[in-house]
């Protein structure tokens, strides 16, 4: 008779990569709070969501979540759409 494996679940918001990969983890509201403000510093200092949410291991929206629950301002997509004048 054969076995299948266990399945994992995706690694998800906050979880760092371990041995308890692939599984969610609550963090407390103090947690949460000096994530919020951590994340809030890097994206302050110019750190796309993207760029934090690779770097902690978890996902771009949970990274957009923290931020706005933490109250950052975030910036607009795309960048400047004006080019300054060639004169």
């Amino acid at each position: 008779m054969a076995t299948t494996p266990p399945t994992q679940t995706p690694q998800t918001a906050g979880s760092a990569p371990g041995p308890d990969a692939g599984t969610r983890r609550r963090l407390d509201p103090a947690q949460r709070k000096e994530l919020e403000q951590r994340l809030g510093a890097r994206y302050a200092e110019g750190a796309s969501i993207r760029a934090i949410a690779e770097e902690e291991g978890c996902s771009y929206g949970f990274v957009h979540r923290l931020l706005t629950d933490g109250g950052t301002a975030l910036r607009g997509r795309g960048g400047s759409t004006r080019r300054p004048d060639a004169s």
